[in-house]
């Protein structure tokens, strides 16, 4: 299995077990808050650097 399908089938756990302990919109807010919060702190040349090497992997 390779890394990241471990990072998505850890954050996939996470997210069941978050659905199961908190209401609904608030495990939805922490799994759609936490990687918003972690893009916002990067600083405009770490933003640059990720938007670039996200749209060449599309284009392959």
């Amino acid at each position: 299995m390779s890394r990241n399908a471990k990072i998505a089938a850890g954050g996939v756990a996470v997210g069941i077990l978050l659905l199961i302990w908190l209401p609904w919109w608030a495990a939805l807010l922490i799994v759609l808050g936490a990687p918003a919060v972690a893009y916002l702190t990067l600083d405009p040349s770490q933003r640059r650097r990720l938007r670039r090497v996200t749209r060449k992997e599309l284009g392959r």
